[in-house]
């Protein structure tokens, strides 16, 4: 009995404890690692996020850049940071759902190494087409891609990339060959719609939008499942009889593991209601995202249906990385 009673002590001791550390963060700034350059999706959601949470909290970010390696090297410095909570990672679809897909090895674990905070952002990209391309509907498209099977050419930001993926997807569900050719990242591929290059191409919102307001270029769709509220004129494939396409680019918030939980639960409960202005939505609309917001069990279990559907695309369409 004494040796319950003073375990039952010792964890009311560190539950408050915890608690209580909680109240007092964050009591210095906050380091956000990307694993991207300046101006990118996952960049420009740190900094409007940090830039709301100073303003409505008074909290202090600091973002930092670490591009390159697929996302291999900010993910892992992350991974690898104190878990205290002043180290976070802010990534998107490609480092937790498209990465362990594509690679046959990858240095860090979602569930291992990560405590997924909340889903910050979430866009559909868009099956861009040049303005000449003889189809102008996902019907269309199936059409002339059944008619010559492969010889319709789709460009996407690189092999292995959500784009990529999303391409292939849609041409497994409808059954057709399309030729891939994949660009350097997602503004020569969107170019090379523009010019005729290829006549497809899989663009997010914001690299695509210089070639809509040109006249270069046409959207036939969006790649996910339902209709966006950033342009309810775009149709989905599911309305085109194509039902199991459904991808994104999410972007969430991370932090290693060992984090405490009231230290994640504060974070999750803080972004969350940032989220929830109205001039933040409005921020992330302008960038072509819309806001998301959602549990950290929610966001964990988006991440794992995903990553279980790329990895049949990927399997599917013999995609390997380069």
């Amino acid at each position: 009995m004494t040796r319950l009673f003073a375990w039952l002590c010792s964890t009311a001791l560190l539950l408050f404890a915890c608690a209580g550390h909680a109240q007092d963060y964050p009591a210095k700034p906050i380091r956000i690692l990307v694993p991207f350059a300046p101006g990118g999706a996952v960049d420009t959601s740190a900094r409007i996020l940090g830039q709301k949470m100073t303003e409505r909290l008074g909290w202090q970010f600091v973002v930092d850049n670490r591009p390159g390696g697929n996302g291999f090297i900010a993910t892992t410095a992350a991974a690898r940071s104190a878990p205290d909570g002043y180290t976070l990672l802010m990534a998107h679809t490609g480092e937790f759902a498209v990465n362990p897909a594509v690679f046959a090895s990858v240095p860090y674990e979602l569930e291992r190494d990560f405590i997924p905070i909340t889903m910050v952002s979430d866009a559909p990209m868009l099956y861009l087409a040049n303005r000449q391309a003889p189809f102008n509907t996902f019907q269309e498209l199936v059409a002339a891609a059944k008619a010559k099977p492969g010889a319709v050419s789709f460009s996407s930001a690189g092999n292995g990339s959500i784009n990529h993926l999303a391409g292939e997807w849609l041409a497994l569900a409808a059954g057709i060959k399309l030729l891939h050719v994949p660009y350097k990242g997602g503004a020569p591929a969107a170019t090379a719609i523009a010019a005729g290059d290829v006549q497809l191409g899989v663009v997010s919102i914001p690299g695509a939008t210089p070639h809509l307001k040109s006249g270069r270029a046409k959207v036939l769709g969006i790649t996910t499942a339902k209709r966006s509220a950033l342009d309810s004129s775009w149709t989905t494939p599911r309305e085109a009889g194509i039902p199991e396409v459904d991808a994104s680019i999410w972007v969430g918030l991370f932090a290693p593991k060992g984090v405490s939980r009231p230290i994640v639960d504060r974070l999750n409960a803080e972004v969350r209601r940032t989220l929830d202005q109205p001039d933040v939505r409005a921020r992330y609309a302008d960038q072509g995202f819309e806001t998301v917001g959602m549990s950290a069990a929610d966001f964990l279990a988006r991440i794992k249906q995903d990553a279980e559907r790329y990895k049949a695309v990927v399997k599917a369409a013999g995609i390997k990385p380069e």
